[in-house]
């Protein structure tokens, strides 16, 4: 059998390693973890599409593949299947993984509540998948968690999510909820919002009311109330509430606003739950969960990632794939930033454009040439659009690159997946993977970037 990683993300290592010690330790099964590499597999001089994982080694695996993938919906962040050849719709996870970079101290909404709904939709399509929540963390933790990630931990475990990641997460404290009555308890003496609704449960004879703001730019999107709401209505189920749930004080102005097939419809539809004064939709859910990824930009600026962290001298101190987790911002020191949206957010709020920052795909650095290289990536069709998003780094290499990097040169440049054209690409444009694996870099394309691809085809040699 062959192990099978599927993700929508740029896959890290390790995450890789956290999955190869989870499933050595549910299968019992004695493993050998050496420095994990993430391989493309090249047929003759041309990417095949899939990534082969060395550095594990099992008597029960024979090889550990990853390929990249998309959600239809409320996706998870990784896939990962026991099988011999690739996975299909029809073949059954052994996990679901959601992943995530943050912490409560930076964002409790972002790192709880957020996330939570990706855990009840993808038990529609897997209902006996093994699901973890894995907090990847690079920063220093919180020492005291916040009531939210309390309440939020306890949801998951509360619904059989394992929790991985978070130092005293076996406390008592983050136990699953007993009762409904404890689950009302806390969320009721949680502190109130400043600025809005706060989200409150009022227990009636036949329903459990929850008031919480929905609305977000005139319709149905609040997104951390949107996986609030649901994960709590979904432990409302699971500790036995049989009876109407109401989403109440919501701001939704009209039937218009609440949407047709968003992914809270869904879920309302599954479970049961209603919207004071308005209807939700009848949505059947999606009947596809994943596919593979074969027209995103991502798959162009993702396999430039990898290739240059393994074959060459070269690193990613910043990624903001397509669909994928911004990553912190790697110093010279060795510091993670996050890296703002936003010069001056008041500026930005009374509403001066000028500060927000654009944000390049990738951006590598490369030692040996003190160059660093901010690359925006699009897909072939758009070409034109990324060398105009060229002129948009300015301010990010004004409040990080200079910064950080003082004395390095700046390097602008696009990376183009898609296309069957097989010609060198010239001028700003570097690095082309076209849609039948062939690459394609100019002459012009940054020194690390060439040596990256020669040695992998020596590699495959």
């Amino acid at each position: 059998m062959n192990l099978w990683i599927l993700t929508e993300e740029r896959p890290k290592k390790e995450v890789i390693e956290t999955i190869f010690q989870k499933y050595a330790k549910d299968k019992n099964i004695a493993v050998f973890i050496d420095p994990i590499r993430i391989i493309p597999i090249l047929n003759k001089k041309d990417f095949s599409f899939v990534y082969e994982i060395t550095g594990f080694k099992s008597p029960k695996i024979s090889k550990v593949y990853l390929k990249i993938i998309s959600g239809k919906s409320s996706f998870v962040d990784y896939l990962v299947f026991e099988t011999k050849n690739q996975p299909s719709q029809k073949d059954v996870p052994l996990y679901a993984i959601e992943e995530t970079k943050t912490d409560d101290k930076e964002s409790r909404n972002t790192g709880v509540y957020q996330r939570c709904s990706k855990f009840i939709y993808v038990d529609f399509f897997y209902p006996k998948v093994k699901k973890i929540m894995l907090y990847n963390l690079q920063v220093e933790q919180k020492d005291d968690p916040t009531l939210t990630y309390v309440f939020g931990t306890k949801m998951l475990k509360t619904l059989e999510v394992e929790v991985l990641g978070k130092k005293g997460i076996n406390n008592k404290k983050f136990n699953a909820f007993k009762t409904i009555d404890e689950l009302i308890k806390l969320k009721n003496s949680m502190p109130e919002t400043k600025n809005g609704v706060t989200v409150r449960l009022t227990k009636k004879k036949n329903a459990i009311e929850i008031t919480a703001k929905l609305l977000n730019g005139n319709r149905l999107g609040h997104d951390p109330n949107i996986g609030m709401t649901t994960i709590i209505a979904k432990c409302l189920r699971v500790l036995g509430w049989k009876k109407d749930i109401i989403i109440t004080q919501h701001h939704l102005p009209n039937q218009q606003s609440v949407g047709k097939t968003n992914k809270f419809i869904q879920i309302a539809n599954k479970i049961n739950i209603k919207l004071k004064g308005l209807k939700i939709p009848k949505a059947k859910i999606k009947s596809v969960y994943w596919y593979y990824e074969e027209n995103g930009e991502k798959i162009g600026t993702i396999f430039l990632d990898i290739l240059v962290e393994e074959f060459s001298k070269g690193f990613t101190i910043y990624s903001n794939h397509a669909g994928c987790e911004r990553s912190y911002f790697l110093t010279k020191k060795g510091d993670k930033l996050v890296v703002e949206k936003y010069a001056d957010r008041v500026k930005y709020k009374k509403g001066d454009k000028t500060q927000i920052i654009n944000l390049p795909d990738l951006t590598i650095v490369d030692n040996f040439e003190k160059l660093v290289i901010n690359i925006e990536g699009e897909m072939y069709k758009n070409a034109n659009v990324g060398i105009k998003q060229l002129n948009g780094f300015t301010s990010f290499e004004k409040y990080y690159i200079t910064k950080h990097y003082p004395k390095y040169k700046i390097e602008r440049t696009v990376v183009l997946y898609g296309s069957n054209d097989t010609k060198r690409p010239i001028g700003k444009i570097s690095f082309i993977l076209n849609s039948n694996g062939k690459i394609l870099i100019s002459l012009q394309a940054p020194k690390v970037f060439k040596t990256s691809f020669n040695n992998i085809i020596d590699f495959w040699n």
